[in-house]
């Protein structure tokens, strides 16, 4: 046994990065561990209960997890971690809800003991009706999304067989003409539609919308798409207009600038969890049209409105899309339980090696603070430091270095704090796109840079989601959201579009050394190296002797 995984009885997994299987193994656990930490040489993954129940409504048994873990491990296995794996897999789906042709919906027990033990808990209390029998007990369709939740918490996830309402009929097929549904795409559609409800999860650049334009056909019914901000709203409305029969005049938005409700209806978070007056006024939109299909752009951005309404929606079929399940306020299992499990995730690597996304080389550019700002930072106030290591005027000056090493190519520079931004846009001559950007210059500068006319743009977190720019070839990222792995993977996503001449994009951090701007780094980087990027560290003075 020399194999590169090392199992513990503490449910961690550490897999030796530099190992030839090393890579053959991330592939075999990535169905059912998530990476906690990545640091140069091992990886540590954990056993969750939300990660191995995801894996089980994906279709995986527990004996594939165990023939994984066993194949990979150079030591032994403890025994008692693979009991606790089986165990904790078939716990998913013992409660199964279902429609009963006389009574409606019905809380359904394969074990009866479970049905018994949740009648008792404090967490389902008001939740459950008439006992019918010694294996069912009634459920006000109401309580579907609230049960679940509580399930969930109290470790017995429910199997939710109980289907949907078909909605308002509206016919939509796809137009292919010059193309094609991909692989993946047929698969993440199918994997949905067989699953009811649930998560689709790919990489940025690889077609969500797609898979959304293939679900709306399969539905052929009204659908209420949820998305992140007004430009996105528009991608998505063009992306529909060019690929399905949808006509402009069937699609409608409903933003902050427009009311529109119509058989297709694009709405904003935002619009959607505006509050007036202790109430939400744009609720109603739930209820305008019998919707058929609700789908989630960017679900792990979902607002805790959101997940309030959805938990009275679990009559209507749901689809969330992302890149990435990562919620940095650790409510996946709201995800789980209110959109549905997670029914096709593809690696990113997967999809490079397929083509279909660019291949991409991630850089950590290290910068050592002079000794007047390590001073001031080391005296500085604990909330005021991040800040004072993410803005280091050094990074001006490396980012200029950047971008003049990719003076011929499309170039992002990304960034969270203002001051700095309109500080290198001023410095680069390039243009800014912040929060008060109005959408109407946000799409022209947008658009600009897709035709060529503009090369750089200065960008605040408002590009990390949505936002479509195929010619996008380097990223230069100066300061985040502290520690956020989904942020980290929707900026590297702003370049994975494939390139015409099968180009490699290159994303750039840039971190102040010894600070907690370099603590945040390693944290966001984790998501990306769960998929199997590697970033190399570069020192800020080594950076010309560095090949591209």
């Amino acid at each position: 046994m020399d194999g590169p995984l090392i199992v513990q009885s503490d449910r961690t997994l550490l897999l030796e990065v530099d190992h030839p299987a090393a890579e053959e193994a991330r592939r075999a656990i990535a169905p059912f561990a998530e990476l906690e930490r990545a640091p140069e040489h091992v990886h540590t993954y954990r056993l969750t209960p939300l990660g191995l129940w995801n894996a089980s409504a994906a279709g995986h048994d527990a004996e594939q997890v165990v023939s994984a873990l066993l194949d990979h491990s150079r030591y032994p296995v403890p025994h008692a971690l693979l009991v606790d794996v089986a165990e904790t897999m078939s716990r998913y789906g013992r409660l199964q809800l279902v429609d009963h042709p006389v009574h409606g919906l019905v809380l359904h027990a394969v074990d009866r003991a479970v049905l018994e033990e949740v009648l008792r808990a404090k967490r389902t209390a008001g939740m459950l009706g008439t006992r019918l029998d010694a294996d069912d007990v009634a459920v006000h369709p109401s309580e579907r999304g609230r049960l679940k939740q509580a399930l969930v918490k109290l470790g017995w996830p429910a199997e939710d067989l109980a289907g949907y309402v078909d909605g308002e009929a509206h016919p939509i097929d796809l137009v292919t003409d010059g193309w094609a549904l991909r692989p993946y795409q047929q698969q993440a559609a199918d994997g949905f539609w067989h699953g009811g409800s649930g998560v689709v999860v790919l990489p940025c650049g690889a077609g969500k919308t797609i898979v959304g334009a293939a679900a709306m056909a399969r539905a052929g019914s009204t659908t209420l798409i949820l998305v992140t901000n007004t430009v996105a709203a528009r991608q998505w409305r063009d992306e529909l207009v060019k690929r399905t029969t949808l006509t402009p005049e069937e699609i409608g938005e409903y933003s902050g600038a427009r009311k529109e409700v119509r058989p297709v209806t694009i709405a904003t978070y935002q619009v959607l969890t505006t509050k007036r007056k202790g109430v939400y006024p744009h609720l109603e939109l739930l209820d305008a049209r019998d919707w058929g299909l609700i789908v989630y752009d960017e679900v792990h951005l979902l607002p805790a409105p959101i997940f309030r309404m959805t938990a009275d929606l679990q009559a209507r079929r749901r689809l969330g899309l992302t890149a990435t399940l990562v919620r940095e306020d650790g409510r996946e299992d709201e995800v789980f339980s209110l959109i549905g499990p997670k029914r096709y995730d593809a690696p990113w690597k997967d999809i490079e090696a397929q083509g279909y996304i660019a291949p991409a080389v991630c850089t950590e550019v290290r910068l050592t603070l002079p000794d007047g700002e390590r001073m001031t930072y080391a005296t500085a106030e604990a909330e005021d430091r991040y800040r004072l290591a993410a803005s280091a005027a050094g990074k001006n000056a490396v980012v200029e270095q950047l971008v003049a090493r990719h003076a011929d190519e499309q170039l992002l520079v990304i960034g969270q704090y203002l001051d700095q931004l309109e500080l290198l846009a001023d410095h680069l001559d390039a243009p800014l796109i912040t929060g008060q950007t109005t959408v109407r210059e946000r799409q022209r500068l947008f658009d600009a840079f897709r035709a060529g006319e503009v090369r750089r743009l200065v960008v605040s977190k408002v590009a990390n989601f949505s936002v479509d720019l195929p010619e996008a070839a380097v990223a230069i990222q100066v300061s985040g959201t502290f520690g956020s792995r989904q942020e980290e993977a929707q900026r590297l996503g702003r370049i994975m579009r494939p390139k015409a001449d099968g180009r490699t994009a290159h994303f750039y951090t840039v971190v102040s050394r010894d600070t907690v701007d370099q603590e945040f780094a390693a944290h966001r980087q984790r998501f990306l190296a769960e998929q199997g990027y590697a970033y190399r560290i570069v020192d800020a003075h080594d950076l010309d002797a560095e090949p591209l």
